[in-house]
């Protein structure tokens, strides 16, 4: 604006601390994403990876690309260049001469600041005979007596001295700000925009969307078509070869006329899926375009989860209709099917080497009736040899060392309500807070056979949690015949225990009063009126003041109990608030544990999905969290509002992994909401109302 100072450059040496600052944000990030790791050592992470991973898909691939690549030498060389241009770059900088001028062109002119137009005219034509190069002047000075009459008569040059401090307008910023943004707009791995729309199409369109249909939608993703992702490859040999799969596979609903089911590229993308999950060898040319459909899926997955979770909650407000819960679990079932190359009605146990299909009915024979990798682990080591015998003892050992490498989680569930004074009750309409902590383990330890807890397998589990059974009529007449028989039994004891203290009363005043103690205690539980005559006389001793004494020190220790326990909930609700600020500023790295999988074409980190369900309802109560750094133990917050509405609700707490079949775990999670202290008066009036009509109807019935 006019009246700040600015500085201008008229050598344009500027223009060198752009480039240089430019090259600089370049070169450093780079510099330390892209620079390839030490082949030694990653040499020697596959070496320790071999005795597990050695047969999977994925270190194989990695090991051949790591002895033939000459990538990581390219890298380096770009790399070293480009830090060879940072370092003349600031050297050239070092050696100008920065010698800035405030730029005004009052002062350019000699004339003081609001001076006329034809003031202003006057003195430019004074300078021009004086300074013109014709006349034998400077042409430096003639050019800023020039741009200064620009900036004070033209009206453009003005508004562009008012705005940015230079008549010629932003210059250099404009070109700095343009190539910050076609650097850096397109960084990281994103999911194509009319892919992440067509998503959002189909799943309002079928919300209950069974894994045929899933399947389908999720290989008509744009990131398959040549036109619109380079990577993606229509060949001529597919007219031969993919007519060729589908007899192969089947009916995957070929005829179905829904754009864009039936274009080449979708059609082609969902043969190699079933291909693949079929476990089916193709020719070299289709299973490098297998590899790469199938590398592309966990990621398209997780974008259809995100779609359909936000279209949920949008439609909580909205009222369109969502996709319902099934339709999300499919797509984490999916991402598991992808990963270990197996269907749905498949075997667990076929993701451990050297198992194939007719090895199973050993497993779920009578005799051991194996059917998941848990059943597995516990059996006994000579059970679990002779049910494996027809493996031999290497191939034996590997299966035990791969499933000595999958994971066993624990999930500690505790529920609040961070910003209530009583964090323990919640109200209708409160925000609650589920922390979950998750522990993992190895699931297998070699040297010891046992399994750390009961899995519970979503996948096994009926439509809604199961609560505790009503006790049985039965049931109830036995515990009454126990308690008249303990009833007895202390009776008994009563009887025996009364000439005690007769014999003891001389010795030993104590133990009389402790008999007398137990006995009274005995009599309270039975439930009879009759007392003890000496507890009566005792408790008639005690003076009022006594009296008023020991319900002063109740009061009291009352009173430092509550203390206590608001400082200990004080105390819990400032940890959890700084392990919250904590894992904010925290940048926690996504490398995992590698997950064993025979057929996926790239190395794959166990990560989770954990999210709160109500499955009586069919509906998904809070959003799923992607856990991605569960590495030992990670502490995980789901927040979901309240029911508006009071009672007891059951949901589940849902733990879903991304890369294994059958490690899938449930928890109930029982939430009583009760009426919180600005609904009591609504609450009385309802129930008051209620109450008047009963005896409305009661006196109508008498009558009658």
């Amino acid at each position: 604006m006019a009246g700040q100072q600015f500085q201008y450059d008229d050598s344009g040496n500027t223009f060198f601390y752009f480039l240089t600052s430019f090259v600089g944000l370049i070169v450093i990030p780079a510099t330390y994403y892209l620079w390839p790791r030490d082949q030694n050592a990653e040499q020697l992470r596959l070496k320790s990876l071999r005795r597990v991973h050695g047969r999977c898909l994925w270190y194989r691939l990695r090991l051949m690309k790591s002895q033939q690549s000459i990538v990581p030498t390219l890298k380096k060389a770009a790399l070293l260049f480009g830090w060879l241009v940072f370092l003349l770059l600031a050297y050239k900088v070092s050696k100008l001469d920065r010698e800035y001028q405030e730029y005004n062109p009052y002062e350019v002119l000699s004339l003081d600041p609001g001076a006329s137009l034809s003031e202003i005219k006057k003195q430019y034509r004074v300078l021009s005979l004086k300074y013109h190069p014709d006349k034998g002047g400077d042409e430096a000075t003639f050019m800023r007596i020039a741009k200064a009459y620009a900036a004070l008569t033209n009206e453009q040059s003005r508004q562009n001295w008012e705005m940015y401090g230079n008549p010629d307008g932003p210059g250099a910023t404009s070109f700095a700000l343009y190539c910050y943004n076609l650097c850096f707009s397109y960084c990281g791995d994103q999911i194509l925009i009319n892919t992440t729309q067509l998503f959002m199409h189909f799943m309002c369109k079928t919300p209950n969307m069974n894994m045929k249909r899933l399947i389908m939608v999720l290989t008509a993703a744009l990131e398959f078509d040549p036109r619109n992702n380079k990577e993606a490859t229509i060949r001529p040999t597919d007219n031969v070869e993919v007519p060729q799969l589908i007899r192969e596979l089947g009916n995957i609903n070929v005829k179905k006329k829904e754009p864009p089911f039936y274009y080449p590229y979708s059609l082609k993308a969902r043969v190699l899926v079933l291909a693949h999950l079929a476990r089916m060898d193709v020719s070299e040319e289709l299973e490098e375009d297998q590899r790469f459909v199938v590398k592309k899926t966990p990621a398209l997955l997780q974008e259809m989860i995100n779609v359909g979770c936000q279209l949920i909650f949008m439609a909580n407000s909205r009222g369109f209709s969502a996709p319902r819960l099934v339709t999300i679990e499919n797509c984490m079932k999916l991402t598991q099917m992808i990963v270990q190359g197996l269907k749905e009605s498949k075997s667990p146990l076929l993701q451990l080497p050297h198992f194939e299909e007719e090895h199973l009915r050993y497993c779920i024979s009578k005799k051991y009736k194996v059917r998941t990798l848990q059943d597995l682990v516990s059996l006994k080591d000579s059970d679990r040899r002779n049910m494996l015998r027809f493996l031999g003892e290497e191939k034996y050992d590997e299966v035990m060392a791969v499933l000595a490498s999958f994971p066993h989680i624990t999930m500690d569930i505790k529920l609040q309500v961070l910003d209530d004074e009583d964090s323990s009750n919640i109200t209708a309409g409160s925000i609650v807070t589920v922390t979950v902590t998750l522990n993992r383990k190895r699931m297998f330890n070699g040297s010891k056979n046992h399994v750390h807890v009961f899995f519970f397998c979503v996948s096994d589990m009926k439509q809604g949690d199961t609560s505790k059974a009503k006790p049985k009529v039965w049931q109830n007449k036995n515990k009454g015949a126990k308690k008249t028989a303990k009833s007895k039994k202390k009776k008994l004891t009563k009887k025996k225990a009364t000439p005690a203290p007769a014999k003891n009363k001389q010795a030993n005043g104590t133990v009389a009063g402790n008999v007398t103690t137990v006995a009274t205690k005995e009599e309270d539980d039975d439930g009879s009126d009759k007392g003890s005559e000496s507890d009566e006389g005792e408790a008639n001793k005690d003076s009022p003041s006594e009296r008023d004494e020991d319900s002063d020190k109740q009061s009291d220790t009352e009173v430092d109990e509550m203390a206590g326990d608001d400082e200990e909930e004080w105390e819990a609700l400032q940890q959890s608030i700084q392990r919250r600020e904590r894992a904010l500023l925290e940048t926690k790295s996504k490398v995992t544990h590698p997950v064993y999988s025979l057929y996926f074409p790239e190395e794959k980190q166990e990560w989770w999905w954990l999210y709160i369900a109500d499955r009586r309802e069919h509906t998904l109560v809070s959003m799923p969290s992607h856990v991605c750094t569960l590495k030992d133990t990670e502490e995980v917050e789901l927040k979901f509002s309240a029911p508006s509405k009071t009672g007891n609700y059951q949901y589940s707490v849902i733990l879903r992994s991304d890369s294994y079949l059958g490690l899938d775990q449930i928890k109930p999670l029982k939430v009583c909401m009760f009426v919180s202290h600005c609904q009591w008066p609504i609450a009385l009036l309802q129930a008051e109302r209620r109450l008047s009509i009963i005896t409305i109807k009661h006196n109508m019935w008498a009558k009658h």
